[in-house]
C-alpha cells in the first residue's frame, strides 16, 4: 500500500534499522512500525474515506536520543495525523520505548 510506504520511508530518513513488525537489529536503538487497523467514514450506505492506524515504536538506550526528534520532524513533513502515545522505561531492557500512533488515509 502506498501508504504505508510513506510511513516505512519517513522512517527510514532517521535510520535504516526500521523493522516492520519485529526489530530489522536490535542494537542500543532501533525503530519498529506496523499498521494495526482501519476505519472508514460513510455516506450514502458506503464507506467514503478509508484511514489506515499504526504505530512506531522507538527502543533506544540513549538520554535525549535525537531520534526522538527526528522521527516527529519526519512525521510532520507528511500529510498524516500523529501523537505521541506513551513513553515507558524497560527496567528487564534498560530500553526506554517511545511510541507513537498515526493514522493516513488509504
Amino acid at each position: 500500500m502506498q501508504c504505508l510506504d510513506m510511513i516505512r520511508d519517513a522512517l527510514l530518513t532517521v535510520t535504516d534499522n526500521v523493522g516492520h513488525y519485529e526489530a530489522f537489529k536490535k542494537t542500543d536503538r532501533y525503530i519498529v512500525w506496523a499498521e494495526d487497523g482501519e476505519y472508514s467514514g460513510h455516506g450514502d450506505n458506503k464507506p467514503t474515506t478509508r484511514v489506515m492506524t499504526g504505530t512506531t515504536h522507538l527502543f533506544t538506550k540513549m538520554d535525549n536520543d535525537p531520534f526522538f526528534d527526528a522521527i516527529e520532524n519526519a512525521f510532520s513533513g507528511l500529510d498524516i495525523a500523529w501523537g505521541l502515545n506513551s513513553i515507558q522505561y524497560e527496567d528487564t531492557t534498560g530500553y526506554t520505548h517511545y511510541e507513537w500512533t498515526w493514522e493516513v488515509v488509504r
